[in-house]
């Protein structure tokens, strides 16, 4: 099957002149041709990609599986290392909500690093501080929700949700929550309105309204506590069995983060198997492939690092988010390992001669609503890791703007690596636009340049990826890691 593909394959190269083997880009998808190596390979990957989806559903259930699978690959935690050596592994972990992990070069770190950076948080429903209430018509319990990142809300209503995070009780102890993954477990959702008796409220509001933001409550109990004495029988009812499983008290909402997921497992798409469907592949497809290939780095030439943040759903802003000064400090303890007194010159000298990949997802062009892009800056899924000069909007505003010069670089690795690869801009120039951490990273005064999987529904329950895009992703980092 393999050799009738490549003959096909040949055939049609055949057909074009020198010239245009010559002058014209190679735009093919990837599936054309594909040996049953490197499709075994493709499809062998994302079984475990799909795995990490799965598993990691809450932003502190992301983190924690980068670090079990940061330990299983030998890397150390950067607190207990007291030296390093080329091909020392270490990482460190922001506040449980992203981390660093890095494999130290032959070269020294002021020759500068090699760094692949993604976010690990995803769009979905925050409960409020004071979430649980009970409706004085219906004595139906709800949790009262804050959406957080670009969500198109509508698209949150009358599916199954799961809830993921942790508490800080009173006690200082901290809990973990996971419900409705299991298919034991119960599942939550925000109940939606019926198409019979929309036409004077829903039916008039314009689509981001559709379903508006204080009407993103979800529905958690119907059934009464019994006790003759109580008021609200029903949210007594859901603390009541919140304490006797977790120790909690109505309090201890105000110490917490739980968030609200669609719930299920990736799943792959198609008839042919050669997608993949699931939440949070905004950004956690680029973080799963940066992971696996930084764990399966030996000794780099020049440092290798990969980032993963929190925030970048909402701006980048707080601790956690890139706009932090973690990943600076980072970079000085690894400094510090092998000269305590390191000079502050030497750190952003390190900086300065840094190349940095900002792992993003772009959009893909979706089959029935071409008209929002420009198809000839577009991405395709089935193509290739997308590489993006400059995000932003409008103008160029709010974007990193890599240079011409690493772009050529990029391209150049891609190229000789034989990764699949293409260029793509986030839609047409005045159509909307949008941002990742690059801008940010720009800051520090590093060379760096946008490059993900594309994405079809990027910020739905549901988003879809080629499998072969992923593969791709997994291959350019790889590569990336490599660079001298």
């Amino acid at each position: 099957m393999a050799a009738k593909k490549r003959a096909k394959k040949d055939a049609k190269e055949d057909k074009k002149s020198k010239l245009e083997k010559k002058l014209l880009m190679k735009e093919e998808m990837i599936w054309d041709g594909l040996s049953k190596k490197d499709e075994k390979a493709v499809m062998s990957f994302c079984e475990g990609y799909k795995d990490f989806l799965t598993k990691g559903k809450g932003l502190r259930e992301v983190a924690k599986l980068i670090v079990a699978a940061a330990e299983a690959s030998g890397f150390k935690d950067l607190a207990k290392v007291r030296t390093a050596k080329p091909g020392t592994k270490v990482y460190l972990v922001n506040r449980g909500k992203g981390l660093a992990m890095a494999v130290l070069g032959k070269r020294p770190l002021t020759d500068g690093i090699n760094v692949v950076a993604s976010h690990i948080d995803a769009p979905r429903l925050d409960l409020k501080q004071k979430p649980l209430y009970e409706d004085g018509v219906t004595k139906l319990a709800l949790l009262k929700t804050h959406y957080y990142g670009g969500v198109k809300k509508y698209q949150w209503a009358s599916i199954p949700l799961s809830l993921h995070g942790s508490v800080v009780l009173a006690n200082g102890k901290t809990v973990d929550i996971a419900i409705g993954e299991e298919p034991d477990e119960p599942v939550f959702v925000v109940p939606d309105l019926l198409p019979h008796l929309w036409r004077q409220t829903q039916a008039k509001r314009k689509a981001p309204d559709v379903m508006k933001g204080e009407d993103m409550n979800i529905l958690v109990a119907s059934r009464p506590l019994d006790d003759e004495k109580a008021k609200e029988k029903v949210k007594l009812a859901v603390l009541d069995h919140l304490n006797r499983k977790y120790g909690m008290v109505e309090e201890d909402f105000i110490s917490a983060e739980i968030e609200a997921v669609p719930t299920g497992p990736a799943r792959d798409v198609g008839i042919d198997s050669s997608m993949i469907g699931s939440y949070g592949q905004d950004d956690r497809v680029c973080a799963y492939t940066s992971l696996e290939a930084i764990t399966g780095i030996k000794i780099p030439e020049r440092t290798a690092l990969a980032l993963f943040v929190d925030k970048e759903e909402i701006g980048s802003d707080s601790n956690t988010g890139i706009k932090s000064r973690f990943f600076q400090n980072f970079v000085g303890d690894l400094l510090a390992l092998s000269d305590p007194d390191y000079a502050d010159s030497a750190l952003r000298r390190a900086l300065a001669r840094s190349k940095c990949l900002s792992s993003d997802v772009n959009a893909g062009i979706n089959p029935s609503f071409k008209e929002v892009h420009e198809p000839q800056n577009a991405a395709l899924i089935g193509r290739g890791i997308v590489i993006t000069k400059f995000t932003g909007s409008g103008g160029k505003y709010t974007a990193n703007d890599a240079s011409a010069e690493f772009v050529g670089e990029i391209r150049n690795m891609l190229n000789k690596a034989k990764v699949p690869w293409q260029y793509g801009a986030l839609g047409k120039v005045d159509e909307g636009g949008g941002g990742t951490i690059a801008k940010h990273l720009a800051e520090l005064d590093m060379d760096v340049i946008d490059a993900g999987t594309a994405l079809i529904s990027m910020h739905a329950p549901f988003e879809i990826s080629s499998k072969v895009d992923v593969w791709s992703t997994y291959r350019a980092f790889e590569e990336f890691f490599k660079v001298k």
